[in-house]
């Protein structure tokens, strides 16, 4: 008899995948962490039953959270994740050689070390030096953090209840925009935008009452909740349209999903959600 391990959305949809073994089963001080082998996807994380990534599928996710941002932003030398205990979004970030600091600001310390024990097919270099770990609360973190502190903010956070709602949510915004300055750049993912669109409509008018420039960006995660996923890029002056080559170059040798052409389409916006937003 085959083993399975299944998501449940909202009572109403179900993604399962087989497991091969189960690697790792742990009730942390904030939710249920579980790590298995599957045939399909390889490793996965999931966390309180929702699959968070798979060694199979995860570069989908953490290229188009990190690159739009970190190839557009005009200085990358101070990074600040939230969330992300995982390591794919740090990998990302430090594939860039401009990048001189990340802070990866993880509640749950649980997560970061199930993943380096279980998932180290994801290749992440935890030993870098430049990546420093500060495990709590990532509104309390930011809150506490200086003006003008980060060139990048990148929002790694797990679906907008319990003790992530405060992460989508305009006093967080507000921090962010206050820790940027004028010429940084915030990234977030945001739901995907049809299953979750009462979330994802609520959570781009939010950003737009923040910043400047706060605009929608889509791609496919095949685990994840109907396969198709959104992101915000927000910013108060800088164009994502004006891109760093040499970065874009270094990147792009590499990447297994994201490049120019994919960040240019990125953006194109359905029409249905289009005039969701203009509600």
């Amino acid at each position: 008899m085959a083993t399975w391990f299944d998501e449940v959305w909202d009572q109403n949809v179900r993604f399962g995948l087989r497991v091969e073994a189960h690697l790792h089963s742990e009730r942390s001080e904030f939710q249920q962490i579980d790590i298995f082998e599957t045939a399909a996807f390889g490793r996965v994380l999931a966390l309180d039953g929702v699959y968070q990534t798979t060694v199979g599928d995860e570069f989908h996710y953490h290229e188009m959270l990190v690159h739009p941002a970190l190839c557009t932003a005009p200085r990358i030398d101070n990074v600040l994740i939230i969330g992300g205990g995982d390591g794919g979004t740090a990998r990302e970030v430090l594939r860039h050689p401009e990048v001189q600091h990340v802070t990866l600001a993880e509640l749950d310390v649980a997560v970061v070390d199930a993943c380096k024990q279980h998932m180290g097919e994801m290749n992440v270099p935890w030993d870098d030096p430049r990546l420093t770990l500060a495990c709590g609360d990532g509104v309390a973190f930011l809150r506490d953090a200086k003006a003008g502190a980060f060139d990048v903010i990148l929002v790694d956070g797990p679906d907008p209840v319990g003790p992530a709602a405060g992460l989508f949510q305009s006093p967080f915004y507000e921090d962010c925009k206050r820790c940027l300055g004028d010429s940084g750049v915030l990234a977030s993912q945001i739901e995907g935008p049809h299953l979750m669109a009462a979330d994802f409509d609520r959570i781009v008018h939010t950003l737009r009452g923040v910043f400047t420039r706060a605009d929608p960006y889509f791609g496919p995660v095949p685990t994840y909740v109907s396969g198709f996923w959104a992101y915000a890029l927000c910013s108060e002056r800088v164009d994502r349209r004006e891109l760093f080559g040499s970065r874009v170059e270094r990147i792009e040798a590499n990447s297994r999903y994201w490049n120019r052409e994919i960040h240019a389409a990125t953006f194109a916006m359905p029409n249905g959600i289009k005039r969701r937003l203009r509600r």
